[in-house]
């Protein structure tokens, strides 16, 4: 592998383990009631933001509690994290083009399962209601978007990626690049032989 890729993966992997302790998606709410508005941070190990004030509202449309012990991942996710951050650096430093591609396959798939069981979450949050709710609108669910706006009632519900999540997805694209470029080294090499 070229160096250059070599050090792309190695400063990736440096990259990933920092995102454990930063924010990996933001969930903002708005509403009149809430000018400033509401946030909901997810990291890789907990929730933060305005979780208890959330979790109140919540209550009146027969959402769940929102905790952190709830969800396997917050248990697994910081240690899945570390390892692909390893992974880049080890194969940032070995330099060998096959384990370049396994952890490229292996990379998109952590994040396609990643999207995947967030979403289900988002709908299993959202789509089952106490109920004997305070509040029941006939046939309304409130599963916040996973990516992008969705009106819920009177609050405007905003789903994007924090920090740790551009970081994230970065590293993802920085990987795609490197394949690539290395394939098509290879590619060029048995083209002009």
């Amino acid at each position: 592998m070229k160096s250059l890729h070599r050090a792309i993966l190695a400063i990736s992997g440096v990259a990933l383990l920092a995102v454990i302790a930063l924010p990996i998606w933001r969930i903002e709410l708005d509403a009149a009631q809430y000018p400033e508005g509401l946030e909901l941070l997810i990291y890789s190990y907990k929730l933060d933001g305005q979780v208890d004030i959330i979790n109140g509202l919540n209550h009146y449309i027969g959402m769940k509690v929102l905790h952190a012990d709830d969800f396997i991942e917050f248990t697994v996710l910081p240690y899945l994290i570390g390892i692909y951050g390893l992974a880049f650096i080890v194969v940032g430093l070995w330099g060998r083009r096959r384990l370049l591609y396994i952890l490229f396959g292996a990379f998109l798939l952590f994040g396609v399962v990643s999207m995947v069981d967030f979403w289900r979450w988002l709908y299993e949050y959202g789509h089952d209601l106490d109920p004997t709710a305070p509040i029941q609108v006939p046939g309304m669910a409130y599963q916040p978007p996973l990516i992008g706006f969705k009106q819920l009632l009177n609050f405007g519900a905003f789903s994007i990626p924090d920090v740790g999540g551009w970081i994230f997805i970065s590293c993802g694209v920085l990987l795609a690049y490197c394949v690539f470029a290395e394939w098509r080294l290879v590619n060029r090499r048995q083209v002009v032989s």
